[in-house]
């Protein structure tokens, strides 16, 4: 590390900015866990809400006093004065004192158009709001930031008045200026000009807090931090309003391993990749597994001379060591894979095998995803193909017959109804067998691939009853050939768990119901070979 960079600022929003976005919405109790786990990575200051806003927010900052937090101050949002009244009278800043939280941040207008059209007041009056708002905020005895709402606009419409925004509250005693980026479409090299030029005139420290719309916040925010700024507002994930706001997550692990700055401690960098997750799954909103750093697939190798340039020297197709953040290298087997990808998963599966091997495996996946199949997203039907080619192996139970049958009767009207009743009945009929047994079992189920699935798991209860914690959490079918209709090939790809892994089986063939017997089955082998008896007993062998 660089000990001579200047130490960065991580400010978090997600509480505040973060929920802007569509589809999120947090409860108290997320609220709070989110806060104690951006305590855990580092993070120093935490925007908690904007308590004038809803008593959720309010709540929030009597209940944020109770976590024994580490690391992070919690900071109250809100905005200046309202016009026409004064700094004391105004019920926005009073909630904001209300909370007791060391650190107010107050929202500006710096954009002369949203002064006379959207506020429609003076500028003048808009600049004693400023100063009055923040004035009265030290008077109270706490730490003061002003966000400089649509700052880079308002510069480049009219300099003079942005720049005399930040001089009020400078002079009105603000302890940090954030010039914000709010529609989120300034150019990094725009913005270090215009953060060098204020060099000359503001001396208090700046932060930096840009939206995404232009695919840039996260270069902003480096760009801005090489141009002197100290405090970095983001989001975990990116989370914000239209197009997400800078995304901590990448700004972290590009101060600390590209620009030297040592933000948070190598263990908490550590803990980003699993944070990242577990913040996801709160807010519920789906990992973009694309996402650099943290992503699934950030540091996935699909290509065979990738996977064979990586399995050399782990560093010719990766910018940094996966480990850093957490996160994990994979290597991915498709008909673009090369032998050196066989090699790498199977060593991953604890399997090893030999390089003629491994280029007949691959062969047989060519032919497969010819045939529909899709394995870089299943890699436990990936290992039950590997496995059920060596010659050692014994399956767990082989399918014998089945048949599933769907149909539709009327009930006649009750006295308590006088509604036809159109329930379909599904029944599926298996026959498997389990070593030297038979077994023959029917089930109903809600549809023809859940039935399956009972009567499936009822014969194989008597021999592996732990098969109960198994359940499916996904289910997805694709039409691969469109003109074919109702006669086109499907691939069928589940998920399941068994509360503590999760994975993923793939089937494809004309019959969906065939196709999803296909992942059905690879799915419980998978798991009864991995964490079932069967792995039990091979352990205990």
């Amino acid at each position: 590390m660089t000990s001579a960079m200047p130490q960065v600022i991580l400010y978090d929003t997600t509480l505040r900015d973060g929920t802007q976005q569509e589809g999120i919405s947090l409860t108290l109790k997320d609220k709070l866990d989110i806060t104690s786990r951006l305590d855990e990575l580092g993070v120093h200051i935490i925007e908690g809400g904007y308590p004038f806003s809803n008593p959720k927010d309010e709540e929030y900052f009597r209940r944020v006093k109770g976590l024994n937090l580490k690391t992070a101050r919690i900071a109250a949002f809100g905005s200046t004065r309202r016009a026409g009244v004064t700094a004391e009278q105004d019920g926005n800043l009073q909630a904001l004192i209300a909370t007791e939280a060391p650190i107010v941040t107050l929202v500006g207008k710096t954009w002369d158009l949203h002064v006379t059209e959207v506020l429609e007041t003076s500028l003048e009056e808009n600049l004693l709001m400023i100063s009055d708002s923040i004035s009265w905020l030290k008077t109270q005895g706490r730490e003061a930031h002003f966000d400089a709402e649509h700052f880079f606009d308002g510069y480049n419409a009219n300099s003079d008045y942005a720049l005399q925004c930040l001089k009020v509250a400078q002079d009105a005693g603000a302890d940090v200026i954030h010039l914000c980026d709010t529609n989120g479409g300034v150019l990094p090299q725009r913005l270090g000009e215009v953060v060098d030029a204020l060099r000359e005139t503001i001396t208090v420290p700046l932060g930096i807090h840009v939206h995404n719309d232009g695919e840039l916040a996260v270069a902003n925010s480096i760009t801005a931090v090489q141009h002197g700024i100290v405090q970095v507002q983001g989001t975990i994930n990116g989370y914000g309003e239209r197009c997400g706001n800078a995304n901590l997550c990448s700004i972290i692990p590009g101060l600390q391993t590209k620009m030297g700055i040592r933000v948070i401690s190598d263990e908490q960098l550590n803990r980003l990749t699993t944070v990242s997750h577990e913040i996801a799954e709160i807010v519920n909103m789906g990992m973009n597994p694309s996402q650099p750093y943290v992503g699934a697939r950030a540091f996935t190798h699909k290509g065979g001379l990738h996977a064979a340039a990586v399995a050399k020297v782990e560093r010719s197709y990766e910018h940094m060591d996966p480990d850093t953040v957490g996160n994990s290298r994979r290597v991915v087997v498709s008909e673009l894979a090369g032998r050196s990808n066989v090699l790498a998963a199977t060593k991953a599966m604890g399997i090893d095998v030999e390089p003629d091997t491994a280029r007949a495996i691959l062969e047989q996946v060519k032919t497969a995803e010819a045939a529909g199949f899709q394995y870089e997203d299943a890699e436990a039907s990936f290992e039950m193909l590997v496995r059920r080619g060596l010659p050692d192996y014994r399956p767990a139970f082989s399918l014998q017959d089945f048949m599933t049958v769907v149909e539709t009767w009327r009930r006649r009207p009750s006295m308590s109804s006088d509604e036809d009743n159109d329930d379909p009945l599904s029944e599926a009929v298996v026959k498997v067998r389990v070593g030297d047994e038979q077994f023959h079992t029917v089930a109903e189920g809600n549809g023809p691939v859940n039935a399956l699935d009972e009567a499936l798991r009822k014969a194989l209860r008597s021999k592996f009853p732990e098969i109960g914690v198994v359940r499916l959490t996904d289910y997805k079918v694709r039409i691969l050939n469109q003109e074919s209709a109702t006669a086109a090939t499907v691939r069928v790809l589940i998920e399941s768990t068994d509360g503590d892994h999760v994975w993923r089986t793939v089937g494809s063939h004309t019959n969906i119901i065939h196709a999803s017997w296909m992942a059905l089955a690879d799915s419980l082998e998978y798991w009864l070979l991995n964490w079932g008896s069967m792995a039990k007993a091979a352990k205990g062998a």
